[in-house]
């Protein structure tokens, strides 16, 4: 696993404490997830690494990443139908979502 894998692996994880911490057991381990999940978390990893971001941003790049590959917006998050609740712009996310995406950040930064 290079250093972006391993970053993106422990973003992932922390993300997936995070919502077990809100009763949301939804997330599958990192060796568990689809190889879309994956990708998503290295995309995120390699957008922090190379430019200085905002949680925010980082959303922004996911949603872009997201509508690239043809999600859209869905009140329940279902990769088949690659519907997903957070297709929205960051000020319509719960307080909850977006303290994803600053944990996102912290994780990354911290290997600056």
């Amino acid at each position: 696993m290079n250093d972006v894998a391993a970053i993106a692996k422990i973003c992932h994880e922390v993300n997936r404490a995070y919502c077990l911490s809100l009763g949301d057991e939804s997330q599958p381990k990192w060796e568990d997830a689809p190889q879309w999940q994956r990708d998503s978390a290295i995309n995120g990893v390699e957008f922090h690494l190379n430019n200085e971001t905002t949680p925010e941003q980082s959303h922004e790049n996911w949603m872009k990443d997201k509508v690239a590959d043809g999600w859209v917006y869905g009140e329940v998050k279902d990769p088949e139908k690659k519907t997903h609740p957070c297709m929205v712009p960051y000020a319509q996310l719960p307080l909850e979502q977006r303290t994803k995406d600053y944990l996102f950040k912290a994780v990354v930064d911290s290997y600056k």
